[in-house]
């Protein structure tokens, strides 16, 4: 008889993100780079001169842990802090033209690693799952979470 963790979700959603972060790591490994590093670079390719700290938010991790990250991109000359017009204690980050090679292979990465995620799986149940996937996140973000965090299942 299979164990019953198998089947459980928590088990399966960890499962399914870490070797999917393993292999994005080692990917990332072949480029010189790191996953982290790399979806630094994505998320500027999005949302061009973010600060610092609003990227920290985005990846929710320690602003220090994004400087730090920034500091060797920028030694790489893949990213560049930019002064904020209108707050001078405000670094405003932007990819810098050697970054898109780069970007471009994160984003075939990604879509290769979605294809290989969801081979098989119907359009219709890709797109339920994407939709509970959204739900949960949601509930794993709400009052009623801090609570249950907060309290325990007493």
């Amino acid at each position: 008889m299979p164990d019953s963790l198998d089947r459980d979700l928590m088990v399966l959603v960890h499962d399914v993100a870490r070797l999917s972060r393993t292999l994005f790591d080692q990917h990332a490994r072949q480029h010189g780079a790191t996953r982290a590093q790399w979806v630094i670079l994505a998320r500027l390719e999005r949302y061009p001169g973010l600060s610092q700290n609003e990227l920290a938010g985005l990846l929710e991790v320690e602003p220090i842990s994004v400087a730090r990250l920034v500091d060797k991109l920028e030694a790489r000359g893949w990213v560049e802090r930019r002064a904020d017009p209108n707050d001078r204690r405000i670094w405003r980050l932007h990819n810098l033209p050697a970054a898109r090679p780069i970007v471009k292979d994160i984003t075939q990465f990604r879509e290769e690693m979605n294809a290989l995620l969801l081979r098989g799986v119907p359009p219709d149940v890709t797109e339920a799952l994407i939709t509970t996937l959204l739900r949960m996140k949601h509930s794993l973000t709400s009052a009623e979470a801090a609570d249950l965090a907060a309290c325990g299942s007493n």
